[in-house]
């Protein structure tokens, strides 16, 4: 593609870096072999390697190893920008799952953001863009039998349990479809070792927490507001909050000491919480 000139390092890294830009190469997505990428630029490996060395030191590359090719790195977050969780969580679990051995830890009153979000890595799965050989997922969720701080009636009778009967029947049928796709990994044809489990909190939990791998923790609030839904031909208005819009903040041991130390003790306070308790949720 260079006639008689050799291309250097900068100039690979900057034809990467701009199909990256294009997109091209999207977050996720595996480079090409250090021979593939040799023979089309038409230089040595040496000269890629370097190439690779510069887009990796810009953050442009994850999951760099001898042996595997790299993938395209999802962007962090600006600091003091928090997303959406439902804009910044799929990003960040696409990386999350760039791994070898997946790791994911999750708090929240209901899987219904992380089974959305998990929609974009479990296709780059089954496309074969994304290989990992293990998948642990541990989710923490309100216990069916403690009284939820929200949602709960605005006015109405106190013996009422329609807002508890609805919340169950979403948290379950939302875990079941979570947990059934995950599994289905198992089925693929370069076999994938996938865990997934569920246990009941004795308590309704204020803020989401997702821990990734062990190395990013992303923490958002839960706010309440007042808001109506249709259940059993009635409308109930309640007091309630909508997680995929509570805005999440990044904290990576990459980043400074103050966020790896929030990544370690979330990590330690999670592993503690999940082995008090013992019993697995029952989502029926």
């Amino acid at each position: 593609m260079n006639g008689s000139r050799r291309l250097s390092p900068q100039e690979i890294a900057d034809t990467l870096r701009e199909r990256i830009r294009a997109g091209d190469l999207k977050a996720g997505d595996r480079l090409p072999t250090q021979a593939e990428l040799a023979e089309e630029f038409g230089v040595e490996r040496g000269t890629v390697r370097q190439a690779l060395r510069a887009l990796q030191e810009d953050g442009l590359l994850s999951n760099v190893s001898k042996g595997s090719p790299p993938r395209i790195a999802v962007p962090a977050p600006a600091r003091g920008e928090p997303q959406p969780t439902m804009v910044g969580l799929a990003p960040r679990l696409v990386e999350a799952f760039a791994a070898r051995h997946v790791r994911v830890d999750v708090l929240c009153h209901s899987a219904e953001t992380l089974m959305l979000a998990l929609g974009d890595p479990l296709r780059r799965i089954h496309e074969g863009t994304l290989r990992p050989e293990s998948i642990d997922v541990r989710i923490l969720l309100p216990s069916r039998d403690i009284t939820l701080a929200f949602p709960v009636l605005i006015e109405g009778d106190a013996d009422d349990d329609s807002l508890h009967r609805r919340w169950l029947g979403i948290r379950n049928a939302q875990a079941q479809v979570l947990r059934h796709n995950l599994l289905a990994l198992r089925g693929m044809p370069h076999g994938i070792d996938v865990r997934v489990s569920f246990r009941g909190l004795p308590f309704t939990p204020p803020v989401k927490l997702y821990l990734l791998n062990g190395e990013e923790a992303l923490l958002g609030y839960y706010v309440v507001t007042e808001r109506e839904e249709e259940y059993e031909s009635r409308t109930l208005e309640m007091y309630d909050a909508v997680g995929a819009q509570s805005l999440l903040f990044s904290f990576a041991r990459r980043a400074a000491e103050r966020d790896r130390a929030f990544v370690a003790e979330s990590q330690k306070w999670f592993d503690a919480l999940w082995e008090t308790i013992t019993k697995d949720v029952t989502l029926s």
